[in-house]
């Protein structure tokens, strides 16, 4: 069953990989075909626009390549057999994030080369939410006191969500019965 779950992963990280791989030339040209379609006065793009392009261009590539490196799957060339399917691209934190800046970058391109240079505006969620999260993490806790300690529940409503099966289970566990095993810190 885990070599099936490591073939899953190898099968989602390898089309992942092709989609980043796209996702770096794709966006580019079709910013170039929206502003020679419908916004032909700005060709050739403004050293405004351009320098825009090349400083969020920079940490896209660098965010790509390194996606692209720790999702690479490695396989025997000979058999073809999976050595190592690499890090699971599809994981919550740094690897979705890295994925959110890049459709953030993805899409201010291709919407500066149909709207114009004011959609780079968008680019401004990326430290929004950067500091959104700081102060939900780090600093609302510090500065306000609301700690992330869980709520106190009282006796009464502890016994209310507890299902019949649980307290036929408790009880046992009470008298002794050694088909009952206590598991601590599971919940």
């Amino acid at each position: 069953m885990a070599n099936a779950s490591a073939k899953r992963i190898a099968n989602q990280n390898e089309t992942t990989v092709k989609l980043l791989k796209r996702g770096m030339l794709l966006p580019t040209f079709i910013s170039f075909i929206l502003r020679f379609l419908f916004r032909r006065s700005s060709l050739p793009p403004s050293k405004g626009s351009f320098a825009i392009y090349i400083v969020t261009f920079f940490p896209a590539f660098f965010l790509s390549n390194y996606l692209v490196k720790i999702g690479t799957t490695r396989r025997d060339p000979t058999t073809g057999t999976l050595i190592s399917y690499g890090e699971d691209l599809s994981q919550p934190g740094v690897t979705e994030w890295c994925f959110d800046i890049l459709y953030v970058t993805w899409a201010c391109q291709i919407g500066s080369g149909a709207f114009g240079d004011w959609f780079w505006w968008l680019y401004m969620v990326i430290p929004l939410y950067a500091v959104f999260k700081l102060w939900i993490s780090i600093l609302s806790p510090m500065i306000l006191g609301r700690g992330s300690n869980p709520v106190v529940m009282d006796k009464d409503t502890e016994t209310q969500n507890v299902s019949k099966r649980q307290e036929k289970l408790r009880k046992r566990s009470e008298r002794g019965d050694p088909r009952v095993r206590v598991q601590s810190g599971r919940r």
